[in-house]
């Protein structure tokens, strides 16, 4: 018999299981394609002021980034990098004059990454000076090029986007025919389903979008994003900023129905907005030829040595030294309790919700127009009437069939932007799953000596002087950083890989300056004076009346008044079972059974009478 954890796996056993298994929305087949489109123009290679970079060079840094980014995170995606306005040509059968295809639509790899550090800087504008040049400009051509590219294209292709990055809000210098030439194919890559983003870069004089790529780039996709952004980058910090935004396309772990009361339901869409971020497997390579090696299971029969199928065997488990043997489809209607959504079981004040809840990162859930059509409606005002109240909402969630339900509360977040009027905070709720009774532990709380007024308002004064903002975007898992540098390091054939700052180290120099002698003073006023932190521990003393043995912890002793009171609020459930078996000894109770909830069913029918 197969092992019963491997088909009936405990939700505890695998905190991500939400995550990585989910509806059919959330698989996606195809792989998602990125063309950057990039102007060549002279003024694309003017320095900044103070010696800030030029927009080429800005560019080239925020396309190798993403470069890396995609090695790392989703190596199979296809990329590709155009120039337009160039003097050489260089695209399929060179049918486009002054457009040069650097890279063809394909995986990222260490080759393009080295191709792309050969354009940056001041040697990298030379180069590119000599191998693309600056000519005449025709963004249709461009775009009936980048057309070819995804036509050229035989593989499955689930999300397509093309970023075009120029600093000429006319680059046709208001040639009619070719500025309609290019709205044509700009409407017929979005018919084909490319979404068209524009990250335009800052020119003297301003950038006017309204002039000419309001009618190239695509709309909003949803009410989340805000479409063209009117203010141009300015820094590489901005640039990356909104090519990060949407180079992603955002995709639904799963959508869900949200029942409000009897009739009234709303459809969402559930986002996992923190996820753990861990090393790759190690791939198995043969000795030989290098080549993956892959693995295949089989399960044969102890007996004959003949293979099994799926439908030969059953699953069961131990109860009672008896071996309960059930099919897959009894399991399957064990577990189910009922169909996958969000029902919505009352409200509650938000100091109700406590830190100690937190079972892992939180989910979030936005409207889905498209599935019901009034959600957005019914969604924003549900938020906006939590956010007013101060409440959560509180939930029944099941995320998908045969999965036991959850208690979830649904914390309001509104939209918030930065001083870009890039959004900074998307608007709905965070879901966070909720502890049962079953889950929350009682703890016996050692209690130790008492803090003097004097000692705590010491400890106050630290606290004070060492506060600062945390924000978690601001430190990177220095583990994982080193591995992808030792890895690029490898892979572009470099003598060392990069330094790493790690973040998490704290700064000594910096805390001792802030505290002074406040550290002094407090250890004058906690430990005594002859206090060593190195000194090796004093010896235990051994007890004399037990020569030598532990010394056994007292019984507590429960009167029949603080009992009934716990049987009242029904917290009997938070006694150890020690302290049950006592307290049925104390009042006479006979109980048939020892585990827990026989002794709070016996306590419970004594003391309520």
């Amino acid at each position: 018999m197969a092992d019963w954890e491997k088909f009936y796996q405990n939700e505890d056993d695998d905190v991500e299981q939400d995550e990585e298994e989910s509806g059919g929305d959330y698989k996606v087949s195809g792989r998602d394609s990125l063309v950057f489109l990039i102007d060549a123009s002279k003024e694309m290679f003017i320095k900044g002021e103070d010696g800030e970079p030029s927009n080429f060079d800005m560019t080239m840094q925020c396309v190798r980034s993403v470069y890396t980014s995609k090695i790392i995170s989703s190596d199979k995606d296809l990329v590709a990098l155009v120039f337009y306005g160039t003097e050489q040509s260089k695209n399929p059968r060179n049918s486009f004059k002054h457009v040069y295809v650097y890279h063809d639509l394909d995986s990222p790899g260490a080759q393009r990454v080295q191709d792309i550090d050969k354009l940056e800087g001041e040697k990298g504008a030379q180069l590119a000076g000599k191998i693309l040049g600056s000519g005449e400009t025709s963004l249709g051509e461009a775009l009936w090029c980048c057309s070819n590219l995804y036509s050229d294209i035989k593989l499955r292709l689930s999300h397509k986007r093309l970023m075009i990055f120029t600093c000429r809000d006319d680059p046709h210098g208001g040639d009619g025919a070719k500025d309609r030439q290019a709205r044509t194919k700009a409407a017929d890559l979005k018919e084909t389903g490319v979404v068209i983003d524009l990250m335009h870069l800052t020119k003297p004089g301003g950038f006017d979008v309204s002039l000419f790529f309001c009618d190239i780039v695509s709309p909003p996709e949803d009410e989340s994003e805000l479409g063209v952004q009117t203010e141009p980058s300015r820094k590489l910090e901005d640039l990356q900023k909104r090519v990060r935004a949407k180079e992603l396309k955002k995709r639904a772990q799963s959508r869900l129905t949200f029942s409000l009361g009897e009739g009234v339901n709303l459809a969402v869409g559930l986002y996992v907005l923190a996820r753990t971020a861990t090393k790759p497997p190690a791939v198995r390579l043969y000795r030989d030829n290098n080549e993956p090696v892959r693995t295949k299971t089989r399960y044969f029969h102890t007996h004959n040595g003949g293979i099994l199928l799926p439908n030969d065997m059953k699953r069961a488990q131990v109860y009672g030294k008896k071996q309960i043997v059930m099919e897959k489809d009894e399991v399957d209607e064990i577990k189910k309790f009922d169909d996958p959504g969000l029902v919505l079981m009352g409200f509650k004040p938000m100091d109700r919700l406590k830190l100690h809840h937190h079972l892992r990162p939180a989910l979030f859930i936005y409207p889905e127009e498209e599935q019901i059509s009034g959600s957005s409606c019914m969604f924003t005002a549900l938020l906006l009437k939590c956010s007013e109240k101060n409440v959560f909402a509180l939930c029944r969630y099941i995320p998908r069939r045969n999965t036991p339900p959850r208690f979830v509360a649904l914390v309001p977040q509104k939209e918030e932007l930065d001083q870009s009027q890039t959004q900074a905070t998307p608007p709905g709720f965070h879901v966070i799953l909720l502890p049962f009774a079953d889950d929350i532990r009682t703890l016996d709380v050692h209690e130790g000596p008492t803090a003097s007024d004097e000692q705590v308002d010491k400890m106050k004064e630290i606290v004070h002087k060492l506060r600062f903002k945390y924000r978690s975007d601001a430190f990177e898992n220095p583990m994982l950083q080193q591995h992808y540098r030792n890895l690029e390091a490898l892979a572009l054939n470099m003598l060392a890989p990069e330094a790493i700052e790690d973040l998490t180290m704290p700064k000594v120099k910096m805390i001792d300056d802030r505290l002074g002698p406040l550290v002094q003073e407090f250890k004058d006023l906690v430990y005594p004076s002859d206090y060593n932190p190195e000194g090796k521990p004093a010896a235990k003393r051994k007890t004399a009346e037990s020569g030598g043995g532990a010394e056994k912890k007292p019984k507590i002793e429960i009167s029949e008044e603080e009992m009934k009171n716990h049987v009242a609020k029904g917290t009997l459930g938070k006694l150890t079972v020690p302290v049950l078996k006592d307290a049925c000894k104390q009042f006479g109770i006979r109980t048939t059974g020892t585990k827990k909830q026989e002794l709070i069913d016996a306590l419970t029918m004594q003391l309520s009478k």
